[in-house]
């Protein structure tokens, strides 16, 4: 953003001149962080399309969905700001969440909403360049998690349910890139279970940080009690498991010799790992984190993703 840009809008807020050269560059890192770049992570999905369909060495296809990854990048950070913007309140009493740069005040407000509205014309012009129906699932995308933020996150159950469909939806912005020969549906079945399995993880990290004051930091937690969310992580981590399971035998893409029954030990280990690290060592708060942080997890990540590529490229 230009510097008469940030100088217009700090004097809006009532700062003196003299202090706007110094504050402009912490303002700029506080604005960063709220993007939540370490995030893009989960916009990885959007590549499952290209690498499921064997696409992979194909420029054109790769180039389009780099493209798309960028794309929904900018999508994704302004949902995120959109959503620090809805929760300042309730974030300002949050034992983590009171240091994020809009709750702490080091990224004002009217900064936080500039930011968010040219986001999404960024992001909406770039989808449309690339095609009107990877324009349309960015769109819902958008969509929907403006829904989510303001009312939907608020109700039990359902908020999960939102949650996962992003990530369903980032596979199918990746398949509205490229042209798709191969790619097999179970993949979508897979993603929806996967990230309910996630998200479920979450909520329960969190009920179980913030204790008896759950609801007062995020009111969804007011229809959660531990048992329960662990009796849903039971429900899905199998339902995960036997998807991906009969998606390795079953898929018309996968070569006909069924090697990629072999990578199935390293989902079920990554489920055990996660359910372990969420109701043993009460981790789970934010699975990229973990991904990152917990070793086990982070090579069995890496190594069932290097074993079901060079099943589906070398495999016969």
């Amino acid at each position: 953003m230009p510097n008469s840009t940030w100088t217009s809008v700090l004097r809006q807020i009532c700062l003196p001149a003299s202090a706007v050269p110094a504050i402009i560059p912490g303002m700029f890192g506080a604005l960063i962080r709220t993007l939540r770049p370490r995030q893009w992570v989960k916009n990885g999905f959007i590549f499952a399309a290209l690498v499921f369909d064997g696409q992979v060495a194909s420029v054109a296809p790769l180039l389009r969905t780099i493209a798309g990854f960028i794309v929904f990048c900018l999508a994704s950070s302004a949902v995120y700001v959109i959503n620090d913007l809805a929760d300042i309140e309730e974030d300002r009493v949050h034992p983590v969440k009171r240091l994020r740069p809009l709750p702490s005040g080091a990224l004002p407000v009217p900064v936080a909403r500039l930011a968010a509205a040219g986001l999404v014309l960024v992001a909406m012009a770039g989808a449309w360049l690339l095609s009107t129906g990877f324009a349309a699932v960015v769109f819902a995308y958008l969509l929907m998690n403006l829904a989510y933020s303001l009312r939907l996150k608020h109700v039990p159950i359902l908020d999960v349910f939102f949650v996962a469909a992003g990530f369903v939806l980032r596979v199918g912005a990746g398949e509205t890139l490229i042209t798709v020969e191969r790619f097999s549906p179970w993949l979508y079945v897979c993603t929806t279970l996967l990230a309910l399995f996630l998200a479920l993880g979450k909520r329960r990290a969190e009920l179980k940080l913030l204790a008896d004051s759950a609801g007062l930091h995020r009111r969804v937690l007011d229809g959660y009690t531990i048992p329960f969310l662990d009796q849903l992580l039971v429900i899905v981590s199998s339902t995960t498991i036997m998807a991906y399971s009969l998606y390795t035998f079953s898929a018309e893409n996968l070569p006909g010799n069924h090697l990629m029954m072999l990578t199935i030990p390293f989902v079920i280990y990554g489920i055990f790992r996660y359910v372990w690290l969420a109701q043993v060592q009460d981790a789970g708060g934010a699975p990229e984190d973990l991904l990152v942080s917990d070793r086990p997890l982070l090579a069995t990540v890496i190594m069932w993703g290097l074993s079901a590529t060079a099943i589906l490229y070398l495999g016969t």
